[in-house]
């Protein structure tokens, strides 16, 4: 029996090319052989002829073909070449019935990484997707398998589960978050047709312009109704309101959702909230009349054509059920008591420590999609893992639990946060500088209670995949690197989870609106649990 030819993509970058052959390797349970070079420059790869073609097509995610070509195309390839086929002028009526033909006249030549749902909503520190399904691969979790992510953020780990053939479950703590990750999901039982179909409904409804405006915020409390008003221009708010009351007449529930995700996507953008600050900014801009509604029908349009024209292509075997929840990392065990030892995968990138005021830089979307009063943010943002929040009267009892349960920490960490601590307390420093030490005190205690869940919920021999960037602080002057992969491996290690593996992402400067906040370097650790 011939061996089978196997072509790799192209345009991957050098720690995905390692990823691709881990997961060739564990799918086929044998040991791939460069055709036509090395490890590190081949394209095409061999393996024994009686692997499964049908399964790696099915699978793979860093791989262009398996078998001959074009009927070898790779599914990811095919999903990946519907997001440019959207792209190409086919009018948004005509998309469910011609993707087909088009896909292998439309094959990438570079990185794609909002096919499917993944691009629906802006949403910062996204991973790629890609990278999930090759993880899944590596880790070998079978068709119907259980995966995981306790911080799911927009739901990349969920939509992947799902789009191979796996059950995914989710937390998050950001009401947002949780709607973004289910609308992605929920999408995917909407046919290309059914979806089209309401995108000209709810069109034909806004050009009308005829019909009764709803009130932008009729239901909220007081508070927060004042709060929008100081946030957009009095006419904004009634373009929005008529936006609104279009998706609310949609009959389809999946549909309503979808385009309330586009209408989130926009509100910064019609906002007086200053677009590339992460902070709380104002910055008045005058909108012509109508602008809201064409930003949201430009947004709905991109959106429908993405996702119609890979609901087009895309025959699912099975599309398992998702569920998604608010809630803390830190519990998941209580949030999923039904998965205790039967989680086959945890895939998860957490949130870096004091990077991002995430409950800040939504505040908009929660208030205006009525998700979270804005009474509660502070709340809210308080307890969220990585959070950059803190009184003085905190950060006191933070570095006491750290003085007395320091032991709980590696070594290296506990020296890390006393470093920054000295450094920053023999010091001039300002308010944020001094908390710093506190802050990542209480970081990496929550992360060893993250970690101590998913280690509960996974199943023996599961594994568990962190993926997370590095930082780097000044204290007392000092410039100091905090390699926070290293110390949640250590962290990993010393609740009885085995470190397998850990892979140095080179970081891909990021498109969207929050690139400035990019981290300079991303690393992949695995864990499995022993």
């Amino acid at each position: 029996m011939s061996d089978l030819r196997c072509r790799i993509k192209e345009y991957i970058q050098p720690f995905e090319r390692k990823l691709a052959l881990q997961e060739l390797r564990a799918l086929t349970e044998s040991d791939a052989v460069a055709v036509d070079g090395n490890d590190e420059t081949a394209l095409t790869f061999a393996v024994p002829g009686c692997a499964d073609p049908a399964h790696l097509r099915e699978s793979l995610a860093y791989w262009r073909s398996v078998g001959d070509h074009p009927a070898g195309l790779t599914a990811q390839v095919r999903r990946e070449a519907t997001s440019l086929i959207a792209r190409n002028g086919v009018p948004t009526r005509s998309l469910p019935e011609s993707v087909g033909p088009l896909v292998s006249s439309n094959l990438p030549r570079k990185r794609c990484l909002r096919y499917a749902t993944h691009g629906l909503h802006e949403y910062r520190g996204k991973f790629f997707p890609q990278l999930v399904a090759a993880l899944m691969n590596v880790a070998k979790v079978p068709k119907g398998g259980i995966i995981l992510d306790p911080m799911c953020g927009s739901g990349t780990t969920l939509v992947e589960a799902r789009l191979t053939g796996r059950m995914g479950y989710g937390l998050d703590l950001n009401p947002l978050s949780v709607f973004i990750a289910h609308v992605k999901c929920q999408a995917l039982d909407l046919t290309a047709a059914a979806l089209v179909s309401a995108y000209e409904a709810v069109r034909h409804d806004l050009e009308r312009r005829n019909r009764l405006r709803r009130s932008p915020h009729g239901s909220l409390c007081q508070r927060d109704r004042e709060y929008l008003e100081r946030w957009f221009a009095p006419p904004v708010l009634a373009e929005l309101g008529h936006i609104a009351a279009a998706i609310d007449r949609l009959g389809s529930q999946g549909a309503r959702n979808f385009y309330r995700a586009s209408l989130s996507n926009i509100l910064r953008g019609v906002s007086w909230q200053k677009t590339d600050d992460l902070r709380v900014r104002r910055e008045y801009v005058d909108l012509q009349p109508g602008e809201s509604v064409a930003r949201f029908l430009k947004e709905a349009e991109r959106s429908t054509r993405t996702v119609a024209a890979f609901l087009a292509d895309y025959r699912p075997a099975v599309l398992h059920e998702h569920l998604v929840k608010e809630g803390d990392a830190r519990q998941a065990v209580a949030a999923f008591p039904n998965l205790v030892g039967r989680v086959d995968a945890v895939i998860t990138s957490p949130p870096y420590a004091t990077a991002l005021p995430y409950i800040d830089t939504d505040r908009l979307s929660l208030i205006y999609l009525e998700l979270l009063s804005r009474e509660s943010h502070r709340s809210l943002d308080m307890r969220m893992i990585g959070n950059r929040e803190i009184t003085r009267l905190s950060r006191s009892a933070y570095m006491s639990h750290f003085h007395e349960s320091k032991h709980l920490l590696p070594t290296s960490t506990a020296a890390l946060i006393e470093r920054i601590d000295e450094l920053n307390g023999r010091a001039d420093v300002g308010f944020r500088r001094r908390n710093l030490s506190a802050l990542l005190s209480r970081y990496f205690f929550d992360m060893r209670t993250a970690l101590e869940q998913a280690h509960e919920l996974l199943r023996p021999g599961g594994t568990m995949f962190v993926v997370i960037g590095n930082n780097r602080t000044t204290a007392g002057g000092v410039s100091v690197e905090i390699n926070t992969g290293h110390h949640l491996a250590m962290l990993g290690s010393s609740i009885g989870f085995r470190v397998r593996d850990t892979i140095a992402m080179e970081m891909l400067v990021s498109r969207d609106i929050f690139r400035k906040n990019a981290m300079p370097s991303e690393q992949i650790i695995r864990l499995e649990k022993i």
